[in-house]
Protein backbone atom coordinates (compact mmCIF):
# COMPACT_ATOMS: atom_id res chain seq x y z
CA UNK A 1 0.00 0.00 0.00
CA UNK A 2 1.09 3.45 -0.98
CA UNK A 3 1.90 5.92 2.24
CA UNK A 4 0.66 9.45 1.58
CA UNK A 5 3.59 12.27 2.25
CA UNK A 6 2.58 13.94 5.19
CA UNK A 7 4.09 17.27 5.03
CA UNK A 8 6.82 17.10 8.39
CA UNK A 9 8.48 20.03 7.71
CA UNK A 10 6.04 22.18 8.46
CA UNK A 11 5.71 19.32 11.94
CA UNK A 12 9.13 19.65 13.25
CA UNK A 13 8.46 23.31 13.99
CA UNK A 14 7.26 21.76 17.22
CA UNK A 15 10.07 20.98 18.54
CA UNK A 16 11.63 22.52 21.43
CA UNK A 17 14.30 24.10 20.29
CA UNK A 18 17.47 23.87 22.20
CA UNK A 19 18.38 26.61 24.24
CA UNK A 20 21.56 28.91 25.24
CA UNK A 21 23.69 28.30 28.36
CA UNK A 22 23.39 31.33 30.21
CA UNK A 23 26.89 32.59 31.72
CA UNK A 24 27.84 33.61 35.13
CA UNK A 25 27.69 32.48 38.60
CA UNK A 26 24.83 30.20 39.36
CA UNK A 27 26.18 28.38 35.70
CA UNK A 28 29.34 27.86 37.14
CA UNK A 29 28.05 26.76 40.47
CA UNK A 30 25.53 24.02 39.30
CA UNK A 31 28.03 22.77 36.94
CA UNK A 32 30.49 22.27 39.25
CA UNK A 33 28.38 20.33 41.48
CA UNK A 34 27.34 18.20 38.54
CA UNK A 35 30.84 17.12 37.16
CA UNK A 36 31.65 16.44 41.14
CA UNK A 37 28.16 14.30 41.26
CA UNK A 38 28.12 13.09 37.64
CA UNK A 39 32.36 11.47 38.37
CA UNK A 40 31.20 9.76 41.83
CA UNK A 41 28.35 8.16 40.27
CA UNK A 42 30.45 7.13 37.05
CA UNK A 43 33.26 5.85 39.52
CA UNK A 44 30.54 3.24 40.39
CA UNK A 45 29.83 1.92 36.88
CA UNK A 46 30.50 -0.58 34.61
CA UNK A 47 31.29 2.30 31.71
CA UNK A 48 34.01 4.37 30.76
CA UNK A 49 33.94 8.28 30.14
CA UNK A 50 36.50 9.81 28.27
CA UNK A 51 36.73 13.68 28.31
CA UNK A 52 37.61 15.11 25.79
CA UNK A 53 40.50 17.06 24.79
CA UNK A 54 42.85 15.95 27.89
CA UNK A 55 41.98 12.19 27.52
CA UNK A 56 41.15 11.83 31.22
CA UNK A 57 39.08 9.15 32.05
CA UNK A 58 37.56 7.23 35.01
CA UNK A 59 34.86 4.73 35.16
CA UNK A 60 35.20 0.69 35.69
CA UNK A 61 35.08 0.36 32.32
CA UNK A 62 32.84 -0.94 29.66
CA UNK A 63 30.55 0.89 26.90
CA UNK A 64 32.27 4.42 26.43
CA UNK A 65 31.11 7.69 26.49
CA UNK A 66 32.61 10.81 25.14
CA UNK A 67 32.84 14.04 26.44
CA UNK A 68 33.65 16.21 23.77
CA UNK A 69 32.88 19.54 25.26
CA UNK A 70 32.81 18.70 29.02
CA UNK A 71 32.24 22.62 30.09
CA UNK A 72 28.87 22.60 28.30
CA UNK A 73 27.85 19.05 29.44
CA UNK A 74 28.30 19.82 33.41
CA UNK A 75 26.71 23.16 32.90
CA UNK A 76 23.92 20.98 31.04
CA UNK A 77 23.05 18.71 33.44
CA UNK A 78 23.62 21.18 36.41
CA UNK A 79 21.26 23.48 35.26
CA UNK A 80 18.44 20.96 33.55
CA UNK A 81 19.54 17.79 35.35
CA UNK A 82 18.59 14.65 33.40
CA UNK A 83 16.92 17.03 30.76
CA UNK A 84 19.97 18.59 30.63
CA UNK A 85 22.02 15.44 29.92
CA UNK A 86 19.84 14.38 26.93
CA UNK A 87 20.31 17.68 25.67
CA UNK A 88 23.95 17.86 25.87
CA UNK A 89 23.48 14.73 23.61
CA UNK A 90 21.15 16.61 20.73
CA UNK A 91 24.36 19.33 20.73
CA UNK A 92 27.05 16.78 20.20
CA UNK A 93 28.68 17.66 23.47
CA UNK A 94 28.79 14.18 24.42
CA UNK A 95 28.39 10.63 22.19
CA UNK A 96 28.79 7.13 22.57
CA UNK A 97 29.24 4.61 19.58
CA UNK A 98 26.85 2.17 21.72
CA UNK A 99 24.60 4.53 22.84
CA UNK A 100 22.21 2.60 24.30
CA UNK A 101 25.01 -0.26 25.27
CA UNK A 102 26.21 3.12 27.56
CA UNK A 103 22.70 4.16 28.71
CA UNK A 104 21.62 0.66 30.14
CA UNK A 105 24.53 0.65 33.03
CA UNK A 106 23.33 3.64 34.96
CA UNK A 107 19.41 3.03 33.83
CA UNK A 108 20.44 -0.28 35.87
CA UNK A 109 21.01 1.63 39.24
CA UNK A 110 18.86 4.27 38.43
CA UNK A 111 17.24 4.44 41.53
CA UNK A 112 20.90 4.82 43.91
CA UNK A 113 23.13 7.12 41.25
CA UNK A 114 22.23 10.31 43.38
CA UNK A 115 22.90 9.88 47.07
CA UNK A 116 19.77 9.54 49.45
CA UNK A 117 20.00 12.64 50.62
CA UNK A 118 20.01 14.76 47.56
CA UNK A 119 16.90 12.42 46.31
CA UNK A 120 15.11 14.05 48.57
CA UNK A 121 15.39 17.29 47.33
CA UNK A 122 13.96 16.30 43.63
CA UNK A 123 10.95 17.55 44.54
CA UNK A 124 12.22 21.35 44.65
CA UNK A 125 14.84 21.12 41.41
CA UNK A 126 13.07 18.64 38.95
CA UNK A 127 11.17 20.50 36.60
CA UNK A 128 6.69 20.35 36.84
CA UNK A 129 4.88 18.96 33.98
CA UNK A 130 3.73 22.63 32.54
CA UNK A 131 -0.09 22.46 32.71
CA UNK A 132 -0.62 22.71 28.91
CA UNK A 133 0.88 19.11 28.63
CA UNK A 134 -1.90 17.97 30.89
CA UNK A 135 -3.94 14.71 29.57
CA UNK A 136 -7.09 16.99 30.11
CA UNK A 137 -9.57 16.55 27.28
CA UNK A 138 -8.38 19.99 26.06
CA UNK A 139 -4.88 18.76 25.94
CA UNK A 140 -4.99 15.10 25.38
CA UNK A 141 -5.38 15.61 20.94
CA UNK A 142 -2.25 17.62 20.96
CA UNK A 143 -0.47 15.83 23.21
CA UNK A 144 -1.02 12.78 20.90
CA UNK A 145 -0.71 14.45 17.58
CA UNK A 146 3.05 16.17 18.46
CA UNK A 147 3.94 12.05 18.36
CA UNK A 148 1.57 10.12 16.12
CA UNK A 149 0.63 12.82 13.57
CA UNK A 150 4.49 13.18 12.59
CA UNK A 151 4.20 11.38 9.30
CA UNK A 152 2.85 7.88 8.34
CA UNK A 153 5.93 7.73 5.88
CA UNK A 154 8.60 8.14 8.97
CA UNK A 155 7.32 5.20 10.98
CA UNK A 156 6.69 3.26 7.82
CA UNK A 157 10.42 3.90 7.61
CA UNK A 158 11.75 1.69 10.72
CA UNK A 159 8.32 -0.65 11.58
CA UNK A 160 7.64 -3.90 10.14
CA UNK A 161 4.85 -4.30 7.84
CA UNK A 162 2.29 -4.81 10.29
CA UNK A 163 2.49 -0.89 11.37
CA UNK A 164 3.08 -1.71 15.05
CA UNK A 165 4.32 1.11 17.02
CA UNK A 166 4.39 -1.61 20.40
CA UNK A 167 6.88 -4.13 22.03
CA UNK A 168 6.54 -7.32 19.93
CA UNK A 169 6.42 -10.71 21.48
CA UNK A 170 9.02 -12.99 20.26
CA UNK A 171 8.49 -16.76 20.17
CA UNK A 172 10.19 -17.64 23.25
CA UNK A 173 8.88 -19.47 26.60
CA UNK A 174 6.67 -18.51 29.51
CA UNK A 175 8.11 -19.08 32.76
CA UNK A 176 5.83 -18.40 36.28
CA UNK A 177 7.47 -15.92 38.46
CA UNK A 178 6.97 -15.73 42.35
CA UNK A 179 4.45 -13.38 43.88
CA UNK A 180 7.02 -10.27 44.56
CA UNK A 181 6.93 -6.65 44.14
CA UNK A 182 4.87 -5.59 41.06
CA UNK A 183 3.31 -9.62 40.58
CA UNK A 184 -0.30 -9.09 40.71
CA UNK A 185 -2.55 -12.08 39.50
CA UNK A 186 -1.04 -15.04 37.57
CA UNK A 187 2.07 -13.40 36.59
CA UNK A 188 4.25 -15.11 33.70
CA UNK A 189 7.37 -13.68 32.34
CA UNK A 190 8.52 -14.23 28.61
CA UNK A 191 12.08 -15.55 28.62
CA UNK A 192 13.89 -13.04 26.59
CA UNK A 193 14.61 -13.57 22.65
CA UNK A 194 17.63 -14.29 21.04
CA UNK A 195 18.38 -11.19 18.69
CA UNK A 196 18.45 -11.37 15.29
CA UNK A 197 19.78 -9.26 12.31
CA UNK A 198 19.32 -9.30 8.34
CA UNK A 199 22.32 -8.48 6.49
CA UNK A 200 20.68 -5.79 5.31
CA UNK A 201 19.77 -3.15 7.96
CA UNK A 202 17.36 -1.24 6.02
CA UNK A 203 15.29 -4.49 6.12
CA UNK A 204 13.25 -6.41 9.04
CA UNK A 205 14.13 -10.07 9.92
CA UNK A 206 10.58 -11.70 9.04
CA UNK A 207 10.36 -12.72 12.76
CA UNK A 208 9.41 -9.23 13.59
CA UNK A 209 5.95 -9.11 11.69
CA UNK A 210 5.63 -12.57 13.12
CA UNK A 211 6.32 -11.65 16.89
CA UNK A 212 3.52 -8.02 16.38
CA UNK A 213 1.40 -10.94 15.11
CA UNK A 214 1.67 -12.89 18.07
CA UNK A 215 1.59 -9.68 20.46
CA UNK A 216 -1.89 -9.32 19.10
CA UNK A 217 -3.37 -12.84 19.32
CA UNK A 218 -2.02 -13.47 22.68
CA UNK A 219 -4.27 -10.24 23.53
CA UNK A 220 -7.35 -11.33 21.68
CA UNK A 221 -6.99 -14.50 23.09
CA UNK A 222 -6.49 -12.74 26.28
CA UNK A 223 -9.86 -10.84 25.73
CA UNK A 224 -11.67 -13.77 24.44
CA UNK A 225 -12.02 -12.24 20.83
CA UNK A 226 -13.73 -14.57 18.69
CA UNK A 227 -17.33 -14.78 16.02
CA UNK A 228 -19.74 -12.48 17.48
CA UNK A 229 -17.43 -10.65 19.77
CA UNK A 230 -18.42 -6.77 19.97
CA UNK A 231 -14.97 -5.52 20.64
CA UNK A 232 -13.59 -1.76 21.68
CA UNK A 233 -9.91 -0.59 21.30
CA UNK A 234 -8.67 2.28 22.62
CA UNK A 235 -5.64 3.48 20.69
CA UNK A 236 -6.26 2.49 16.46
CA UNK A 237 -2.51 2.74 16.13
CA UNK A 238 -2.07 1.81 11.95
CA UNK A 239 -5.27 -0.45 12.51
CA UNK A 240 -3.80 -3.99 13.08
CA UNK A 241 -5.14 -5.43 15.47
CA UNK A 242 -8.50 -4.13 14.08
CA UNK A 243 -8.12 -6.14 11.00
CA UNK A 244 -7.27 -9.26 13.16
CA UNK A 245 -9.89 -8.90 15.58
CA UNK A 246 -12.15 -8.77 12.16
CA UNK A 247 -10.96 -11.84 10.95
CA UNK A 248 -11.84 -13.62 13.65
CA UNK A 249 -15.39 -13.04 12.88
CA UNK A 250 -15.74 -9.75 15.56
CA UNK A 251 -17.51 -6.15 14.68
CA UNK A 252 -14.91 -3.72 16.01
CA UNK A 253 -15.12 0.00 16.97
CA UNK A 254 -11.90 1.71 17.24
CA UNK A 255 -11.08 5.24 19.02
CA UNK A 256 -8.54 7.14 18.31
CA UNK A 257 -6.70 10.90 18.44
CA UNK A 258 -4.16 10.98 16.19
CA UNK A 259 -5.88 11.97 12.32
CA UNK A 260 -3.17 10.86 10.51
CA UNK A 261 -3.16 7.25 11.76
CA UNK A 262 -6.92 7.41 11.61
CA UNK A 263 -6.88 8.17 8.35
CA UNK A 264 -4.06 4.97 7.01
CA UNK A 265 -5.94 2.76 9.55
CA UNK A 266 -9.25 3.29 7.71
CA UNK A 267 -7.74 2.77 4.23
CA UNK A 268 -5.51 -0.30 5.59
CA UNK A 269 -8.91 -1.80 7.10
CA UNK A 270 -10.45 -1.35 3.57
CA UNK A 271 -7.84 -3.09 2.14
CA UNK A 272 -8.10 -6.09 4.26
CA UNK A 273 -12.07 -5.87 3.52
CA UNK A 274 -13.65 -5.36 7.09
CA UNK A 275 -14.44 -1.55 6.27
CA UNK A 276 -18.38 -3.54 7.18
CA UNK A 277 -17.03 -4.19 10.57
CA UNK A 278 -14.83 -1.68 12.03
CA UNK A 279 -15.23 1.52 12.65
CA UNK A 280 -12.58 3.74 13.61
CA UNK A 281 -13.54 7.08 15.27
CA UNK A 282 -11.65 10.27 15.74
CA UNK A 283 -12.72 10.30 20.11
CA UNK A 284 -11.28 10.53 23.58
CA UNK A 285 -12.58 8.05 25.48
CA UNK A 286 -14.25 9.83 27.85
CA UNK A 287 -16.72 10.21 25.78
CA UNK A 288 -17.13 6.93 25.29
CA UNK A 289 -19.34 6.62 28.23
CA UNK A 290 -21.92 8.92 26.90
CA UNK A 291 -22.44 6.88 23.63
CA UNK A 292 -24.25 3.66 25.87
CA UNK A 293 -22.62 1.28 23.69
CA UNK A 294 -21.13 -1.51 26.12
CA UNK A 295 -18.66 -4.74 24.58
CA UNK A 296 -18.09 -7.50 25.00
CA UNK A 297 -14.04 -7.01 24.88
CA UNK A 298 -12.00 -4.01 25.55
CA UNK A 299 -8.48 -3.82 24.47
CA UNK A 300 -6.13 -1.17 24.47
CA UNK A 301 -2.11 -1.56 23.68
CA UNK A 302 0.32 0.95 25.32
CA UNK A 303 -2.18 3.48 25.71
CA UNK A 304 -2.06 3.92 29.11
CA UNK A 305 0.79 5.86 29.31
CA UNK A 306 -0.31 9.12 27.99
CA UNK A 307 -3.67 9.09 30.84
CA UNK A 308 -1.82 10.90 33.04
CA UNK A 309 -1.73 10.07 36.83
CA UNK A 310 -4.51 12.31 37.30
CA UNK A 311 -6.78 9.66 35.46
CA UNK A 312 -6.25 6.90 35.79
CA UNK A 313 -9.50 6.41 37.63
CA UNK A 314 -11.66 7.95 34.83
CA UNK A 315 -9.78 6.04 32.41
CA UNK A 316 -10.28 2.23 33.90
CA UNK A 317 -13.72 3.61 35.42
CA UNK A 318 -14.72 4.38 31.52
CA UNK A 319 -13.55 0.77 30.68
CA UNK A 320 -15.67 -0.52 33.52
CA UNK A 321 -19.01 1.08 32.46
CA UNK A 322 -19.33 0.19 28.86
CA UNK A 323 -17.83 -3.32 29.42
CA UNK A 324 -20.86 -5.76 29.15
CA UNK A 325 -21.62 -8.70 31.75
CA UNK A 326 -18.74 -11.26 31.10
CA UNK A 327 -16.93 -9.27 29.07
CA UNK A 328 -12.76 -9.05 29.39
CA UNK A 329 -10.34 -6.37 29.45
CA UNK A 330 -6.90 -7.20 28.27
CA UNK A 331 -4.26 -4.43 27.60
CA UNK A 332 -0.71 -4.23 27.07
CA UNK A 333 0.74 -1.02 29.45
CA UNK A 334 4.52 0.21 29.47
CA UNK A 335 4.71 0.34 33.48
CA UNK A 336 7.81 1.37 36.03
CA UNK A 337 8.48 0.27 39.92
CA UNK A 338 6.08 1.73 42.18
CA UNK A 339 8.73 3.52 44.48
CA UNK A 340 10.16 5.37 41.16
CA UNK A 341 6.89 5.97 39.83
CA UNK A 342 5.90 7.92 43.01
CA UNK A 343 9.20 9.30 43.52
CA UNK A 344 8.80 10.83 39.50
CA UNK A 345 5.01 11.61 39.67
CA UNK A 346 4.27 14.98 38.32
CA UNK A 347 8.07 15.60 37.07
CA UNK A 348 8.99 16.98 33.34
CA UNK A 349 11.29 14.64 31.73
CA UNK A 350 12.98 14.27 28.21
CA UNK A 351 10.94 12.04 26.78
CA UNK A 352 8.05 14.57 27.87
CA UNK A 353 9.78 17.45 26.42
CA UNK A 354 10.67 16.02 22.90
CA UNK A 355 8.78 12.71 22.47
CA UNK A 356 5.67 12.40 24.97
CA UNK A 357 3.95 15.69 25.92
CA UNK A 358 2.14 14.77 29.33
CA UNK A 359 2.99 10.62 29.34
CA UNK A 360 3.94 8.94 32.22
CA UNK A 361 4.69 5.63 33.44
CA UNK A 362 1.96 4.13 35.62
CA UNK A 363 3.41 0.53 38.28
CA UNK A 364 1.51 -2.67 37.85
CA UNK A 365 0.41 -1.97 41.76
CA UNK A 366 -1.47 1.35 41.26
CA UNK A 367 -2.97 -0.25 38.28
CA UNK A 368 -4.78 -3.03 41.09
CA UNK A 369 -5.15 -0.50 43.64
CA UNK A 370 -7.10 1.90 41.29
CA UNK A 371 -8.86 -0.47 39.37
CA UNK A 372 -9.83 -2.27 43.03
CA UNK A 373 -10.85 0.89 44.46
CA UNK A 374 -12.60 2.56 41.74
CA UNK A 375 -14.12 0.16 39.47
CA UNK A 376 -15.35 -3.56 39.46
CA UNK A 377 -12.65 -4.92 37.20
CA UNK A 378 -10.00 -7.07 38.71
CA UNK A 379 -6.31 -7.85 37.35
CA UNK A 380 -6.41 -11.46 36.92
CA UNK A 381 -3.31 -12.30 34.85
CA UNK A 382 0.01 -10.80 33.66
CA UNK A 383 3.04 -11.09 30.91
CA UNK A 384 5.91 -9.23 31.68
CA UNK A 385 7.79 -9.07 28.66
CA UNK A 386 10.46 -5.82 28.84
CA UNK A 387 13.18 -7.88 27.45
CA UNK A 388 11.29 -8.23 24.14
CA UNK A 389 10.66 -4.87 24.08
CA UNK A 390 14.28 -4.26 24.53
CA UNK A 391 14.46 -6.02 21.35
CA UNK A 392 12.18 -4.67 19.38
CA UNK A 393 13.73 -1.20 20.32
CA UNK A 394 17.32 -2.51 19.16
CA UNK A 395 15.88 -3.64 15.75
CA UNK A 396 13.78 -0.04 15.25
CA UNK A 397 16.91 1.89 16.14
CA UNK A 398 18.99 -0.36 13.83
CA UNK A 399 16.89 0.32 11.00
CA UNK A 400 15.95 4.25 11.58
CA UNK A 401 19.75 4.65 11.72
CA UNK A 402 19.98 2.89 8.30
CA UNK A 403 17.06 4.35 6.86
CA UNK A 404 18.40 8.25 7.61
CA UNK A 405 19.01 9.47 4.33
CA UNK A 406 15.18 9.00 3.78
CA UNK A 407 14.42 10.76 7.12
CA UNK A 408 15.88 13.55 5.39
CA UNK A 409 14.08 13.42 2.45
CA UNK A 410 10.82 13.48 4.23
CA UNK A 411 11.67 16.86 5.48
CA UNK A 412 13.28 16.09 8.69
CA UNK A 413 16.19 17.51 9.60
CA UNK A 414 19.72 15.98 11.85
CA UNK A 415 18.42 17.50 15.10
CA UNK A 416 15.60 15.46 14.64
CA UNK A 417 17.33 12.05 13.65
CA UNK A 418 19.43 13.09 16.91
CA UNK A 419 16.51 13.14 18.71
CA UNK A 420 14.75 10.40 17.53
CA UNK A 421 17.82 7.96 17.83
CA UNK A 422 18.55 9.04 21.80
CA UNK A 423 14.90 8.17 22.50
CA UNK A 424 14.80 4.49 20.94
CA UNK A 425 18.39 3.92 22.76
CA UNK A 426 16.81 5.54 26.11
CA UNK A 427 13.67 3.81 25.30
CA UNK A 428 15.76 0.23 25.06
CA UNK A 429 18.36 0.78 27.46
CA UNK A 430 15.53 0.91 30.54
CA UNK A 431 13.90 -1.86 29.12
CA UNK A 432 17.32 -3.74 28.89
CA UNK A 433 18.52 -2.87 32.49
CA UNK A 434 14.71 -3.82 34.06
CA UNK A 435 14.26 0.06 35.02
CA UNK A 436 11.02 -0.35 32.95
CA UNK A 437 8.94 -3.35 31.97
CA UNK A 438 6.03 -3.75 29.61
CA UNK A 439 3.09 -6.61 30.73
CA UNK A 440 0.16 -7.77 28.77
CA UNK A 441 -2.58 -7.23 31.78
CA UNK A 442 -5.92 -9.05 31.50
CA UNK A 443 -9.04 -8.16 33.99
CA UNK A 444 -12.45 -9.72 34.20
CA UNK A 445 -14.96 -8.10 36.39
CA UNK A 446 -16.25 -8.62 39.99
CA UNK A 447 -19.72 -8.79 40.17
CA UNK A 448 -20.97 -6.54 43.37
Amino acid sequence: MTLEKNHPDTRTQGMPALEQLPTGPRTAVSAAVARRLFRAAVARLDVTVVEEPTGRSFGQGGPVMRLHRPEEFYARVGRDGLIGFGEAYLTGAWDADDLAGFLTVPAARMGTLVPEPLQRLRAFVTPRLPSHQRSTEANSQANISHHYDLSNELFALFLDETLSYSSALFDTSFVPTGKGPGSVGDHLVATPPEPTDTADPTQHHPDLADAQGRKIERLLDEAGVTEGSRVLEIGTGWGELAIRAARRGATVHSITLSVEQLELAEKRIAAAGFADRVHVELMDYRALAATGATYDAVLSVEMIEAVGHEFWGTYFGTIDRVLAPGGRVAIQAITMPHDRMLATRDGHTWINKYIFPGGFLPSVEVIDQVTRAETSLRLTGQLAMGSHYAETLRRWDRRFLAQRDAVLALGFDDLFTRVWHFYLAYSQAGFASGYIDVSQLTFTREDR
